[in-house]
């Protein structure tokens, strides 16, 4: 039988210190895929060690181009022009990310063909509406056989696209493709993401100009494949502003003192808002480069309904629960991004935690630390990972968490951070 990697977490100390807060895996994604609008050298700095971006370059390397860390953190991507124009299943199957490579290639070579995106455990993401935002670009979508083609034989045409939702990923597939479609392309009703604003202004150092970037209508000016050259300027990338939050929790839930740096306060708003109406001070360090939670008189219960950004993230969702379960009194979370995304609720349960769930609204009870007990649990999701190893971490006892290729997405280096904190946190074989 063969062996699976387990976090096993001795819960009850007390954590404190500072730690770094690493690159947004939501941003180096997007940019890795949007270097291959322009051939030549890309150079990135704060780049996460993330098996999605192991994923990420499995696919340039499929497409003649070479992404390389020249050191912890510094990546180069040399981009070469490739003659495939199919990318194959087993490359694209380990995260959903990847259908951000449509966007560049049917832009580039006039024609591109990429798997189906399936659903994940929190639910569907469907990708219709990046397919229509294509089709009035021009391009021609056939969907057979479980794979997306998209030809536009004379290049891509600029025109005027309304999104239904304010999709993340389909904003960023629509900005590449439309950075290489000669003329003035108007996006409206698009995502406002820090990680849109940094991937615009990537496109503007390659020379696409870009007005409204952050906003809900962007106008891109596009340019002709093969107009568009490396920037000669490294893209340092944002910080992480999902993993900034994440390790702000772990302090007030020990009873701990944990300084994150390296952290942007204006990506956490809507974050700072409930900190601040569950009872928290939120405090800065002089330089405004590190940030504290101070929860003098405990954890009050919130409501919380998560929302498009700027709204309360679904990708903090399980984490705040965790946090909740800590609180005084009973709170309300409300999720209306993904129909799956409570996956996690009864695996908090199996550590204690007591939670109802009644269509889309989860009320949580906060107890004291005392009333949870360790237990091996499985993590259901990337997010779902994360909000395990919080409340593991206020248990005394000990705690067994499986599904960590969950973690290894998207938080990089995350029990050697605990641990720095002081955390008994190790991860072993079992």
């Amino acid at each position: 039988m063969s062996k699976t990697d387990v976090l096993v977490v001795r819960g009850g100390n007390r954590l404190s210190g500072k730690v770094p807060v690493s690159g947004a895996k939501n941003s180096i994604l997007p940019l890795l895929f949007g270097t291959l609008l322009a051939e030549g050298d890309h150079t990135f700095h704060n780049v996460p060690e993330l098996s999605d971006v192991t994923s990420c370059q499995e696919i340039l390397k499929f497409l003649n181009a070479d992404l390389s860390f020249l050191e912890p953190g510094q990546v180069r991507v040399r981009v070469k022009s490739s003659s495939d124009r199919q990318i194959p299943y087993e490359l694209m199957r380990k995260m959903r990310a990847s259908i951000l490579a449509l966007g560049p290639l049917v832009a580039k070579y006039g024609e591109a063909e990429v798997p189906l995106p399936g659903g994940c455990a929190i639910g569907s993401r469907p990708v219709d509406l990046h397919l229509k935002g294509l089709e009035k670009l021009g391009a021609t979508i056939e969907l057979s056989g479980g794979m997306i083609k998209a030809t536009a034989r004379g290049g891509l045409k600029p025109n005027r696209y309304l999104f239904d939702f304010p999709t993340v990923t389909g904003t960023e597939n629509l900005m590449m493709a439309a950075a290489l479609t000669p003329g003035e392309t108007c996006l409206e009703n698009v995502a406002k993401e820090p990680e849109i604003v940094q991937l615009a202004e990537f496109l503007k150092g390659l020379g696409v100009e870009i007005e409204g970037a952050g906003t809900g209508t962007m106008l891109i000016f596009g340019k002709k494949p093969g107009d568009l050259k490396p920037n000669k300027v490294a893209t340092v990338v944002i910080p992480d502003r999902v993993e900034a939050a994440t390790l702000l929790l772990a302090g007030p839930m020990t009873g701990g003192d944990v300084w994150i740096d390296r952290a942007v306060g204006d990506y956490l708003g809507s974050f700072k808002e409930k900190v601040i109406e569950a009872g928290g001070k939120w405090e800065t360090d002089d330089s405004d480069s590190s940030i504290r939670l101070n929860f003098q008189n405990g954890i009050q219960a919130t409501q919380v309904k998560t929302a498009v950004y700027p709204g309360f993230p679904t990708d903090l969702q399980s984490q705040w629960m965790a946090f909740m379960c800590l609180a005084n009194g009973t709170s309300q979370i409300s999720e209306t991004i993904f129909e799956n995304r409570f996956m996690h609720v009864q695996e908090l349960m199996r550590l204690g935690a007591k939670i109802t769930v009644e269509g889309k609204t989860a009320s949580v009870r906060g107890e004291n630390p005392s009333n949870f007990s360790g237990a091996r649990v499985m993590a259901t999701d990337l997010r779902a990972s994360a909000s395990l190893v919080l409340l593991a971490l206020t248990i005394n006892g000990e705690s067994q968490i499986e599904g960590l290729e969950h973690l290894d997405r998207g938080y990089e280096k995350f029990s050697q951070k605990m641990q720095k904190l002081g955390a008994d946190i190790t991860r072993v074989k079992l």
